[in-house]
């Protein structure tokens, strides 16, 4: 039986390093406790299971929430509310040319590059500080932090009356070439 609580305290730390959640932790303790105990008394069961049980409560009562405490503190970053409610709302930098659906950026949010696109579907320049306004699959939906999004593109694109305006000379109708 000794074995068997060892095999099944092994499986659970592996659903613990999985999970994190510092649940399975515990009852992994709980059945190295029962294997101890079956060791001393190999036809036990009852006892075995009782201490199993005993040690894997006791520990997610008493010490589960220091010891998430003191990882959470350890490993502190961003904190966020369930999966993506707390992603919602974030404010990050671009690291790359965010688009549309078919012209898919990157932000940094919470120390990780994650994929995201232009909520207004206009392209957003790298270095744009933008805000989180949705999340779909692995893929965050943003838009600019200050509300309107900047023409995107080469000089050459703009209209020849736009720029001969913005430099002060007159519409002549003709591109410059530079």
């Amino acid at each position: 039986m000794t074995i068997v609580w060892i095999a099944v305290g092994v499986v659970l730390i592996a659903v613990e390093l999985h999970h994190m959640a510092f649940y399975a932790l515990f009852a992994a303790l709980g059945c190295f406790a029962a294997a101890v105990v079956s060791v001393v008394a190999p036809g036990a069961v009852a006892a075995q299971v009782a201490t199993g049980g005993v040690v894997a409560a006791a520990g997610i009562v008493l010490v589960r929430s220091r010891v998430s405490a003191a990882f959470a503190h350890r490993h502190e970053g961003v904190r966020v509310r369930g999966v993506h409610g707390g992603l919602v709302g974030q404010e990050v930098l671009t690291l790359d040319l965010v688009g549309g659906s078919d012209e898919v950026g990157h932000v940094r949010l919470a120390g990780e590059r994650w994929r995201a696109v232009s909520g207004s579907d206009a392209p957003i320049p790298a270095g744009t500080k933008v805000l989180v306004t949705a999340v779909q699959g692995t893929t965050l939906t943003v838009w600019p932090v200050d509300g309107h999004v900047v023409p995107y593109g080469p000089v050459g694109e703009m209209e020849a009356g736009e720029r001969a305006r913005s430099d002060g000379g007159e519409d002549t109708g003709e591109v410059e070439e530079q």
